[in-house]
């Protein structure tokens, strides 16, 4: 009986911002890099305000492992110039794999507005991001509509005008009800989409900030999953066994469907990833595909 070839995985990490949370990331570097991901992708902040700690952590990744990082870069306070001169560094660094987002709005900010010297939306980041080398990039799909798209054929017009622009994958914002995804993936190829559509996966450490993030991006959280976290505020330990039973469960229903990439939202946590990519038969000293 022939073994069935283990997916591809993919984690995010975020620039840490204190000492204790340093250690904790690259504990979970450390751990994660066993399972030889494709690429490792380091956020940029929600409006661009962690442009040194992503920098730095890229070029520690770089030093210290054999990891290909993919920073994230944004349109947001900055002109197209310097975001091409801080691309022109990644690429001279070594860096070759970048992910590209329009990014959030200041926090003082209503809502976006393009800064006339800077990249308009991610579209238009991608495009210049292609000119300045040739990197591979990668964008972002939401299977639940961005929160503020007018309407999903929108969403979808504007995520094939991201992957037209040059973006080789588009990767989700996580989601729970793995049919969403799925339905998504078909509106997907009746565009014309041809790009891999990457299922986001997050592992829930803790209820609560979940709902938070799921609020933030527009993301739903289904009753049947409130439910499975019920009473268990004070219980670390059976949280995570069942935030592991979940994504595990959502994971191998997917790999099912033909899924064959999965990107980690890790939140520099390794316990939970490390247990799910086990699962689905991503197991250390493996050659990422």
């Amino acid at each position: 009986m022939n073994k069935q070839k283990a997916p591809s995985v993919s984690f995010e990490f975020f620039p840490p911002n204190t000492e204790a949370m340093e250690v904790t990331l690259w504990e979970s570097i450390e751990r994660l890099s066993a399972l030889s991901p494709r690429f490792v992708s380091v956020t940029y902040g929600a409006d661009g305000s962690t442009r040194e700690r992503t920098h730095a952590a890229v070029a520690r990744i770089i030093k210290e492992t054999q990891l290909t990082p993919a920073p994230h870069l944004t349109c947001i306070g900055a002109t197209r110039g310097e975001i091409d001169d801080i691309a022109r560094e990644y690429w001279d660094m070594g860096v070759r794999h970048l992910v590209a987002l329009r990014g959030d709005a200041p926090k003082d900010a209503d809502k976006y507005t393009p800064d006339a010297d800077g990249y308009a939306y991610a579209a238009d980041l991608v495009a210049g991001l292609t000119q300045v080398a040739d990197f591979d990039v990668s964008v972002a799909a939401y299977p639940e509509v961005h929160p503020e798209a007018p309407d999903a054929d929108f969403d979808l017009d504007n995520l094939k005008r991201k992957l037209d622009a040059g973006a080789t994958r588009a990767i989700t914002q996580f989601f729970f009800d793995s049919e969403l995804f799925l339905r998504f993936r078909d509106r997907c190829a009746a565009a014309g989409i041809e790009s891999s559509i990457v299922p986001g996966i997050l592992p829930i450490t803790r209820f609560p900030q979940l709902e938070r993030f799921a609020k933030m991006c527009g993301a739903s959280v289904p009753a049947w999953l409130h439910d499975r976290f019920v009473g268990l505020e004070d219980d670390a330990e059976t949280r995570q066994m069942i935030a592991a039973s979940v994504a595990i469960e959502q994971v191998r229903l997917l790999e099912a469907e033909g899924i064959e990439d999965f990107h980690f939202y890790t939140l520099n946590r390794s316990e939970l990833t490390f247990a799910i990519c086990h699962a689905l038969g991503v197991r250390s000293g493996q050659v990422a595909a």
